[in-house]
């Protein structure tokens, strides 16, 4: 075997074994899902009367520095620092009254580094209307959260 041949050979496995390294395994998505599931919990702690800035920082310890949120519907995209100014300012509002009280997860789409949800806010008066979100994720962190509702 010439020079050429095993270089391009190598090459190959490395091709390979990067692509395989890249792969959603189930690991991946559970750890993803683990990620979800403390965000959604931590969310429904900050929605409840009594609240504080403590437990707002708790859910901006999940996202990226340079995290997103995109919601086209109401608004578009916010950075990271304008999102965290609305939740205190809806916090010192008023505007986290426990009528939230849970968030149900009905379906989820894992991929490698995202997840798609459909999600239910539980609420008092008994609303439960469908919601979906595409979560995407960066060394372990979310990086961006686009709602489509």
């Amino acid at each position: 075997m010439n020079l050429n041949a095993i270089l391009l050979s190598l090459a190959g496995l490395m091709v390979c074994s990067a692509t395989r390294a890249q792969e959603a395994t189930p690991q991946h998505k559970d750890s993803l899902n683990t990620i979800i599931d403390e965000y959604y919990q931590l969310n429904v702690k900050v929605f409840q009367v009594g609240s504080t800035v403590a437990d707002i920082d708790k859910v901006f310890s999940l996202f990226t520095d340079d995290f997103e949120y995109v919601h086209p519907k109401y608004g578009g995209t916010y950075s990271r620092q304008d999102l965290y100014n609305g939740y205190v300012r809806n916090q010192k509002n008023g505007g986290y009254d426990g009528s939230v009280t849970d968030v149900k997860v009905l379906r989820r789409i894992a991929g490698l580094n995202a997840v798609v949800t459909e999600k239910i806010f539980v609420t008092r008066e008994g609303d439960e209307t469908p919601q979906m979100a595409l979560f995407e994720f960066r060394d372990g962190k979310i990086s961006r959260i686009k709602e489509y509702w």
